[in-house]
């Protein structure tokens, strides 16, 4: 898959099929949708950025770009999305086959363009802060030392906003001096946009704007009015900041209006810079108990609603909550703003009520134990830090896609919004945000991958009136964001992709070819031959990006979908892919035989299935809820790893090398260090741990032993540097309590009903198939 790999370090592109089929029905045998996982704004080394505006076709609005057809003599070019013909305007008079513009050569697929420099009336990035005061002091003295050594990692010319809340809000006004001073919003109330103009009295002075105008500058609210709650980094109220005073019973909750604050800073936000960059960072240490998007009473005795509470709908303040963020999230999005979550507490703070609005402003999500845990510390660090770790946010994006006549688009499944944009281009069968061809990002960096789901609609037949000559399909994905720096760009990637159309496979069986063999006396055996046009499929199939396009779906549709299965889902969707591209003879399981290009797809699948993306047992909402959120915004690398963990062996007998994620892989003398994106476990075996217990390592003549066990830690430091969430980090021993950290994530090949156990391995407590089991089934399946 190394070709793959290099595609998209050429543009941030991963598509499962590389040739497409040609028709919708062949598109519907593959099983795999036609899809793309892109990345916008992925580091391309190479990618050139030019000083001046794109130039648009003047049907279509695509972009010029390398397979465009350029006639120089005419002067015009066409377009190889509506095939219009446009001229080129006066300042491209120059160009020849030996002079071209950068978005007319080849290997510049990917193209940015500056609009020029931020104007001077530009409003610099705002970061709004709002943090629960209902925690107890340790954790409060950990909150305020990471958000210090934050707020000194913001760019110079951020401007910061304070919000604290517990049983009331508060709106602290940082630049009115040396005096203290905050307003205060009652935790059960709806507050309106209305309501923060009267009560803030930022039009004291000055008359109104009329009703429903959103305020901001350009309505005539004046910088000093702005500069009273935003300020620059010169913040000193982190010293004064002190824990909810009001008393709680001990038979009850605190009361903690984790809505209202959040509704307050939107509408504050919305108030003094609508459509500029801004975030909320939102620090949550406990259930919301109060105001309309609280997940559970004060009493004590009510649990918090669980998998089975939502599934038998007997979470009564869950939809309710749901409904709340998601009009917060229609506001946030209108307003051009992100809300980033960080939820630091051993109970569920409401992550799987928040992630509509997180997801649909592209914002970040944290989950930790405490606020003094290195996951929540060193991950908000990261955020801002430049030196080693460049997250590269941006703000105020929009996303566009062109592509052929004969494609349309479905939907998208990422951190994003639709902008409802409908045109020829939308299919009418929608996955995730349809309807559209544009969709909003209010929130982006470079790690931002988006999903877009594709349908053909090419007409049946060679002869179908309107197909183009060539059997070329042509995407192009433009991105606008206001970089980092407060520059508006504009990033165009262009892809072309071959598609093959006819009869891909023919199967011959009894009925139909026995007298055709008896003719021509040949002996006959039922079997699949796959022809060129399946070949042609086969080597363009990406099984990494497939997988990683199968685990959006599922998770979405379990979601969105009732009694949906995804188990038996995901199984019919494999064997009917094997069905489709293996080679095997009828009735004949050990005949089965995939290509290499398909030959791990059957072992993601499988993982799959034993994911915490499908098998929510043992998880609380919030925690699902986490990890869709990151997984539908993670590129194919990273997701592949939260699908199928890698695990790497450390022994005496040879180098670190990577070994099946197997029970088979423990020994008693080897380290096994698992990533599995969210966790990374340091595993010892049980004579390792032994040695290390004895204190061998420290010893001169045992350096080798040290070495050994120092390896894996040095991984795990180049794992932690380029990871955002930071992992959690597990050191554990064969037969310890966490050693269930890595046994949950193995292949049951060994289990308390095997024979012929491994002398100094393993063995897990299950029920599970292994992964020989599943493969057997599925050869059994397939073939007949």
């Amino acid at each position: 898959m190394a070709e793959f790999a290099d595609l998209e370090n050429q543009d941030g592109v991963r598509m499962p099929l590389n040739v497409l089929p040609g028709t919708k029905q062949s598109a519907a045998d593959c099983v795999v949708p036609v899809s793309a996982l892109y990345t916008p704004l992925r580091p391309i080394s190479g990618a050139p950025v030019v000083p001046y505006a794109p130039l648009r076709c003047r049907t279509c609005r695509s972009i010029l770009n390398p397979f465009s057809i350029v006639d120089f003599m005419a002067n015009i070019w066409i377009c190889p999305f509506c095939f219009q013909r446009n001229h080129f305007p006066p300042h491209y008079a120059s160009i020849s086959e030996d002079s071209l513009p950068a978005e007319l050569f080849p290997q510049y697929t990917t193209v940015e363009y500056e609009s020029g420099p931020p104007a001077s009336n530009s409003v610099p990035p705002v970061f709004l802060f709002v943090v629960d005061t209902c925690v107890i002091e340790e954790e409060l003295a950990f909150l305020k030392s990471a958000l210090a050594q934050a707020i000194e990692l913001l760019p110079e010319s951020s401007l910061v906003g304070f919000i604290t809340f517990g049983t009331y809000v508060h709106v602290h006004e940082i630049g009115f001096g040396q005096i203290p001073k905050a307003y205060v919003f009652k935790g059960s109330k709806e507050i309106t946009k209305e309501q923060i103009l009267e009560q803030m009295g930022f039009f004291a002075r000055k008359p109104r704007p009329g009703p429903g105008v959103i305020a901001g500058a350009r309505d005539g609210l004046s910088v000093e009015s702005i500069s009273r709650s935003f300020y620059g980094r010169e913040l000193n109220l982190l010293e004064e900041l002190q824990k909810d005073p009001w008393q709680v019973p001990t038979d009850q909750r605190a009361t903690r209006c984790t809505s209202t604050a959040l509704s307050v800073a939107a509408c504050l936000l919305g108030v003094c810079v609508p459509g500029s960059g801004a975030r909320i960072m939102a620090f949550l240490g406990g259930p919301s108990t109060e105001g309309f998007g609280a997940i559970v009473s004060k009493d004590l005795s009510e649990p918090i609603r669980s998998h089975k509470d939502l599934d038998k709908s007997a979470a009564p303040l869950y939809g309710k909550a749901v409904k709340f963020y998601e009009e917060l999230a229609k506001q946030l999005v209108n307003q051009g703003h992100v809300l980033d979550l960080f939820a630091c507490a051993l109970d569920q703070v409401g992550v799987a009520e928040l992630k509509f609005a997180v997801e649909r402003t592209g914002g970040l999500v944290v989950l930790a134990e405490s606020f003094g845990h290195s996951v929540f510390k060193d991950s908000l660090r990261r955020i801002f830090q430049s030196s080693e770790f460049d997250l590269g946010l941006s703000f105020n994006g929009i996303f566009e896609v062109a592509c052929s006549k004969d494609v349309k688009v479905q939907g998208v499944i990422g951190p994003c919004t639709s902008l409802e944009k409908k045109g020829p281009l939308s299919s009418d069968t929608v996955v995730g945000q349809g309807n559209t061809s544009a969709w909003k990002l209010c929130g982006l960096d470079k790690a931002t991958t988006l999903c877009i789901f594709f349908e053909i609609a090419k007409k049946e037949g060679p002869d179908a009136v309107g197909q183009p000559t060539n059997n070329q399909f042509y995407f192009q994905f433009l991105t606008y964001y206001q970089h980092n720096d407060g520059q508006m760009r504009l990033r165009a990637t262009t892809l072309s992709r071959k598609w093959v159309v006819g009869p891909d496979s023919i199967y011959l069986d009894h009925s139909k070819a026995s007298s055709i063999c008896q003719t021509f006396q040949l002996f006959f055996q039922p079997i699949l031959i796959n022809c060129d046009h399946m070949q042609e499929l086969i080597a363009g199939f990406d099984q990494e990006a497939a997988a990683v396009v199968m685990a959006r779906l599922v998770s979405f549709k379990m979601e969105n979908e009732a009694d949906f299965d995804p188990v038996r889902w995901l199984d019919r969707s494999l064997i009917r892919l094997c069905s489709r591209f293996g080679d095997y003879q009828k009735g004949s399981p050990t005949s089965f035989c995939l290509s290499p290009r398909l030959s791990i797809f059957p072992q993601f699948m499988f993982n799959l299935r034993r994911s915490q993306f499908v098998q929510v047992f043992n998880n609380s909402p919030d925690e699902t809820a986490y990890f869709r959120l990151i997984l539908d915004r993670e590129n194919v690398a990273n997701s592949v790893v939260m699908i199928q963990p890698s695990l790497i062996s450390y022994s005496f007998q040879s180098a670190p090398e990577p070994v099946l994620l197997d029970v088979a892989a423990i020994a008693a003398d080897r380290i096994l260090l698992l990533d599995s994106y969210f966790t990374v476990v340091i595993f010892h075996g049980t004579t390792i741990a032994q040695w290390r217990n004895a204190g061998y390592h420290e010893l001169s003549e045992h350096q080798v032993f040290s070495q050994l066990l120092q390896a894996p830690r040095d991984d795990v430091d180049a794992i932690v540097k380029e990871r955002f969430p930071v992992p959690r980090l597990v050191i554990c021993d064969q037969y310890g309590s966490q050693a269930r950290f890595l046994l949950a994530k193995l292949n049951p090949s060994a289990t308390h009903n095997s024979d012929n156990l491994r002398p100094g391995g393993d063995v897990l407590f299950t029920d599970d198939v292994s992964f020989e089991v599943f493969m057997d089934h599925l050869q059994r399946l397939v073939v007949e």
